[in-house]
């Protein structure tokens, strides 16, 4: 059985009440991934959402000639796939980026909790306005940051408050983050590394001087 706990620590749930959840929780199911296992492909028909319990999930579009862009990194703790309760379509593809574990919860029964208690809504309403607010950056970014500084914020993001950290994708999937060409981003990371910003060794990146790093990402 799904630990209900999982949901209710995801601010989708926040508004529900323990027994809601635990009604929820009851009729979700654990799905196990391979790295590259796809859980759904943009345009086809939604009819659950999903929890990460471990490992990482990337969201992403593909354009007609097959490039990636990977819109949002999903990690143990986040959901993602709720845009399809609404309307019924998946607006991205869901891939895993390594061996990983996320708890599928059925529309149905979601849709009852939240006619039971619709208050609980506005708890949804918050999750949907941060995921507009973190589109909009993005296409600020695209307009206002070049190549270098779109890496720089990307790693920063990766990096959290630590120093030190091991990059959880692969250069090409970096690459689809920043929005650029893997040349591209590499000739970046190569320059903050020669300016003496940052360390790297194979995929275990260093912070040295964040304060650079970061108005460079401005």
């Amino acid at each position: 059985m799904v630990d209900a706990a999982l949901l209710a620590r995801t601010p989708f749930f926040a508004g529900l009440d323990a027994a809601a959840v635990e009604i929820v929780a009851g009729l979700c199911e654990d799905r196990d991934l391979k790295r590259n296992d796809i859980l759904f492909r943009e345009g086809e028909d939604a009819t659950e959402l999903f929890v990460v319990e471990r490992g990482r999930v990337a969201i992403a579009n593909r354009s007609e000639d097959g490039r990636e862009s990977l819109v949002a990194l999903m990690e143990a703790g986040d959901l993602f796939g709720e845009m399809g309760l609404f309307d019924g379509i998946r607006s991205a593809d869901a891939r895993a980026l390594e061996t990983s574990k996320v708890v599928a919860v059925p529309y149905a029964p979601l849709r009852e909790a939240l006619d039971r208690q619709p208050s609980a809504l506005w708890s949804v309403v918050e999750l949907l306005a941060r995921r507009i607010r973190a589109v909009d950056e993005a296409l600020a970014d695209t307009v206002f940051l070049d190549v270098p500084g779109r890496t720089a914020k990307r790693l920063l993001e990766l990096a959290g408050e630590g120093d030190q950290f091991q990059l959880p994708v692969t250069q090409e999937e970096l690459a689809a983050m920043v929005g650029a060409s893997r040349e591209r981003v590499n000739k970046a990371i190569s320059q903050f590394v020669r300016l003496g910003w940052l360390e790297q060794h194979d995929r275990v990146y260093r912070i040295v001087n964040r304060e650079q790093l970061t108005l460079r990402a401005r």
